[in-house]
């Protein structure tokens, strides 16, 4: 009997015991996590060019004009010091600018550019025809209930 490479796997990982991390809800949550990512790089990132990371940053930008590189950094929970990165990322795509702050040297105000715009608009209906394809196993009742109780474990 030929077993195939592919059958093997299938095998061995329906065969692999995750011991108590099966009833542990951090276990759950990062595997939804993976498998949500995973999705947005088959279909925005792949697109797009532009990871979840860089999405939420150009959200932000977007919705908060002027905002200080300081200020995003801390928006979303990152080293103020990786942030030079990406904002040098999203300005060589062209879709932010980045101008000094008056009486501050040391500070950069943050806005998206006409061609920022209009990217985000295409990436915006790209991310919501992601984002209903991956969720098409809940029902719109389920999805709500689950966005309300995630929504309860972070501050």
């Amino acid at each position: 009997m030929k077993v195939t490479q592919a059958k093997l796997v299938d095998t061995v990982e329906s065969e692999i015991s995750q011991g108590c991390m099966a009833e542990e809800l951090g276990f759950h949550l990062r595997r939804a996590q993976v498998a949500a990512f995973k999705h947005f790089a088959q279909t925005v990132t792949a697109a797009e060019g532009i990871t979840p990371g860089l999405y939420g940053m150009i959200q932000v930008i977007a919705n908060n004009p002027g905002l200080t590189q300081s200020a995003l950094a801390e928006a979303m929970d990152v080293d103020r010091s990786s942030i030079v990165k990406v904002v040098n990322q999203l300005e060589e795509k062209g879709l932010i600018s980045r101008d000094a702050v008056p009486n501050d040297r040391r500070s950069y105000s943050l806005r998206m550019t006409a061609d920022g715009k209009r990217a985000l608009k295409r990436i915006e209906d790209a991310v919501m025809r992601q984002d209903r394809d991956f969720a098409a196993a809940l029902s719109p009742a389920e999805r709500a209930t689950l966005i309300s109780l995630l929504k309860r474990l972070y501050p």
